[in-house]
């Protein structure tokens, strides 16, 4: 079964217009009446892979390598997963928690912007929410309420002196993979509070505060780790809604803009690579073969045609046309027709030498201890690197292959590769009906 014989791949997103991110998401994202969206079928979409609905290699898996490896942004994959399991967790609060974190409007958001626009300072008193679930509490009108009343562990950022960053190695992509701990993330986080111009700190009673902290060190503070890629205004407003409370409420506008990104540019671009099925070195050798096929049925018409041979005798390099043009259409969309026809694919240089201790890591990374670590997404000292590298160009061609196992992935290349043969047979008949209709030149 195939798709459509109209069935276009979809095309890389190199950027994201300034008109398209002023829509929702929901509408511009919004699938045609065929079920397809921008090339990709249902069965593929971006809910359908984060839902776990897909096979290899359309997993979320696969797709954090992707964004990792090929793209250089897994953080937003990994800030979105966090944020959609924070998102539950919260729902599941009792209700005297919750009170504790009121949701943060639109209209708080505004005032807060107009606020820091007219250069006037945060207001010192807790929100009101708070406050009043706090009444008759020993936290109730404190400024800085701390439920355990101790000191930090760790004197805060000194701006001037320390640099954040400092806190997760050095700039030369220095790695750690511990936790960050709840003193640091707290240190860090009051840092960014500062340079975002608040000057009381956020109430340590609220429900996940310390987790909450923890993704401001990773994900929103200037040269975090994995910081997300915010405008300045975006992250002041974040920083502003996250020191009132931590309701998901408050992370609104940065998973907005995640989301946005994932959605329009980082799952197109991942089913784009994804539905090529051999790497470089072999697309470019199939592309090699597909040329030489054209130039063999071209010389071999040149030769019939100047011969005393008869008109029919001019059919037969049909043959070459047909492969080489078959082959090369194939390549130039990044498939190599001979794995096709066994529905292969190359593995990629990343689980050519993975073991078993790899995947364990790999599908630790997907935990939600793993996206509050303070290890970067670097990967430039990861062993498989060297290793492939050392791999000659012949090796390269012919690497490893593992069976293709999503049928929506399958189906597109099925039509891709009907879409070549019939692309091929066009115009193979058209040369060849060239080369018939020139007179024989009887040279011998």
């Amino acid at each position: 079964m195939v798709y459509s014989l109209t069935y276009r791949r979809p095309s890389r997103v190199s950027t994201l217009s300034s008109d398209e991110e002023k829509r929702s998401i929901n509408e511009s994202l919004s699938s045609g009446s065929s079920g397809m969206s921008h090339g990709i079928p249902e069965a593929l979409s971006f809910d359908r892979i984060i839902a776990g609905g897909t096979c290899p290699p359309c997993t979320v898996r696969d797709f954090m390598n992707y964004l990792k490896y090929i793209e250089f942004s897994a953080e937003n994959l990994q800030f979105y997963l966090w944020f959609q399991d924070y998102s539950a967790r919260f729902a599941q609060l009792p209700e005297s928690e919750k009170v504790l974190a009121p949701e943060w409007s639109h209209e708080q958001a505004e005032a807060e912007a107009a606020a820091s626009t007219a250069g006037s300072k945060p207001s010192r008193k807790a929100n009101a929410h708070v406050a009043e679930a706090l009444k008759g509490t020993d936290f109730a009108d404190r400024r800085n309420p701390n439920p355990f009343n101790t000191p930090d562990q760790t004197p805060s950022l000194d701006e001037g002196k320390r640099d954040p960053s400092s806190e997760y190695g050095s700039s030369t992509g220095e790695t750690r993979t511990t936790a960050v701990s709840s003193t640091m993330a707290r240190s860090v986080a009051e840092h960014a509070f500062d340079d975002a111009g608040m000057k009381w700190k956020p109430f340590t009673v609220q429900p996940y505060r310390d987790e909450v902290n923890r993704i401001i060190s990773v994900y929103i503070a200037d040269k975090s780790p994995r910081e997300l890629n915010l405008a300045g205004r975006e992250r002041t407003a974040a920083l502003h809604a996250l020191q009132n409370t931590t309701h998901p409420s408050a992370f609104h506008a940065v998973a907005k803009s995640v989301e946005y990104s994932l959605r329009r540019q980082a799952h197109p671009n991942f089913v784009r690579w994804t539905i090529c099925n051999g790497n470089r070195p072999r697309v470019i050798f199939a592309r090699g073969l597909g040329v030489a096929g054209i130039v063999a049925g071209i010389v071999a018409d040149l030769v019939i045609t100047l011969s005393s041979a008869g008109r029919a005798w001019r059919v037969v390099p049909l043959i070459g046309w047909f492969i080489g043009i078959a082959t090369l259409i194939a390549a130039w969309k990044g498939m190599c027709v001979v794995l096709h026809g066994m529905h292969h694919r190359h593995m990629r240089p990343w689980e050519l030498f993975a073991d078993e201790t790899d995947e364990v890591m790999d599908e630790k990374r997907l935990s939600n201890d793993s996206f509050l670590s303070q290890s970067t997404n670097s990967f430039e000292d990861e062993p498989w690197i060297a290793r492939y590298q050392k791999r000659n160009i012949i090796r390269k061609v012919f690497d490893r292959e593992k069976w293709i196992q999503e049928p929506a992935l399958r189906q597109i290349q099925d039509t891709i590769f009907l879409q070549a043969l019939l692309g091929s047979f066009l115009l193979s008949c058209l040369f060849v009906g060239i080369f018939c209709a020139v007179p024989a030149g009887n040279f011998f």
